[in-house]
């Protein structure tokens, strides 16, 4: 067992990208409930945004990175089909390795490349949902994924390790049978991500307070995990513009530059029962690449958005990452450690996937962006490097981003 902990995942080796890449522009759809609105309509407003914050128009664009894996996406053609009206003309370099989750941190290698070779100058990366609808329609699902996957089908479903809320219960409950972790500790992370949605006035629970009174209150969704231990389901979407950063210091407002970026996997893949460590995340081998690129530590850190569908992905996150030590996650998180102005580490400081929306991630990045140019809701103060932690399970990214000088 020991040598199955020690070997179960991998990093990734990647470009160094350190200073190569600077985002000009951030952007965000409306987030919402149900909106009865299709994603591709979703990420069009989201690109448009952002190109505004950048001060571009659409025949400023070259290139377009979304995600690959996922229906629905502002492609090519889509993209030639809206904003071939307001100017674009192309042509149009793509790429699938951008979008959300973790390609929403590791988007800019591959952007670094584009820019370095001139294939293009302007790139944004996009990234939508409509899962909210679409789950009202009786058309889609996060679990559905899981579903269709024949392992999954035959050795996990019929024993009722299906969906998403058991899987992390499960780890959820290992982790406090190793550790000591308690409820009030998760639900620290889910208060601080609601106290700082209650500030964001584009949170989707914006006007809904939670105390940890109130968390502890809830009965169990599935134990140890309630209600707001889990994401939320919404439709959005957000965008953010790439170029160098001697281009972007000629856009509208001030850039954030590309310190380093990391990716990390496990050698499970989606079979998380598998895993060599079941109480951590790939975040263990990506962080430290990433921070290793950025020529930074963990204490160097001003604030840090995670992909967070449930607290205890979070909680783990934060000990793999190396801002305390693994199993002290817990007495980390608690009191007001988490907020924004609590002197601790400010923490999905927009609401996070439990109380901002359900994007996947890409959000997350416009967050930190907005930090370090001073502009967001719940503000940290004079914060200057941010970092933004992706995870789908068996992978996991870190994205480390410094604000210009």
């Amino acid at each position: 067992m020991a040598a199955a902990v020690a070997d179960w995942g991998r990093a990734s080796e990647l470009d160094d990208v350190a200073g190569k890449v600077a985002i000009a522009g951030v952007g965000e759809s409306l987030h919402t409930p149900a909106s009865g609105r299709n994603s591709v309509d979703i990420a069009i407003e989201a690109v448009e945004a952002a190109l505004t914050d950048a001060g571009l128009t659409p025949k400023d664009v070259d290139g377009l990175m979304c995600g690959r894996g996922m229906g629905g996406q502002l492609d090519e053609s889509a993209f030639r089909q809206h904003f071939g009206a307001k100017g674009f003309e192309g042509p149009l370099w793509t790429s699938g390795e951008g979008g959300g989750m973790v390609w929403a941190a590791t988007a800019p290698v591959r952007a670094a490349r584009a820019l370095s070779t001139g294939e293009a100058k302007v790139i944004v990366n996009v990234f939508s949902v409509a899962w909210a609808t679409q789950r009202k329609s009786g058309e889609g699902d996060p679990g559905m994924f899981h579903a269709a996957e024949r392992f999954k089908a035959n050795l996990e479903l019929p024993f009722g390790w299906f969906p998403q809320p058991v899987y992390f219960a499960t780890i959820a409950r290992r982790h406090m049978h190793e550790y000591g972790t308690r409820p009030e500790q998760l639900g620290a992370i889910a208060v601080s991500c609601r106290r700082h949605a209650n500030l964001h006035p584009g949170a989707v629970m914006h006007d809904k307070p939670l105390s940890l009174d109130d968390y502890l209150a809830q009965p169990m969704l599935v134990d140890p995990l309630r209600l707001t231990d889990c994401c939320l389901i919404s439709d959005g979407g957000a965008a953010y513009v790439m170029t160098t950063p001697e281009r972007a210091r000629d856009m509208a407002k001030p850039s954030v530059r590309v310190a380093g970026v990391g990716e990390g996997h496990s050698n499970s893949g989606t079979y998380w029962s598998q895993q060599g460590d079941f109480t951590a995340t790939p975040q263990v081998f990506s962080a430290p690449a990433a921070f290793e690129m950025a020529g930074i530590t963990p204490a160097d850190v001003d604030l840090l958005t995670l992909y967070d569908p449930f607290t205890i992905v979070a909680l783990m996150q934060i000990e793999d990452m190396g801002f305390c030590k693994k199993g002290e996650g817990g007495a980390f998180v608690e009191g007001t450690r988490l907020h924004n102005d609590g002197g601790g580490l400010p923490y999905n400081t927009h609401g996070g996937l439990l109380s901002h929306a359900y994007v996947l991630g890409i959000a997350h990045v416009v967050e930190v962006v907005r930090q370090l140019r001073g502009e967001a809701a719940a503000q940290v103060p004079d914060a200057e490097i941010g970092v933004y932690g992706g995870y789908t399970g068996h992978m996991a990214s870190t994205l480390v981003l410094r604000r210009d000088p």
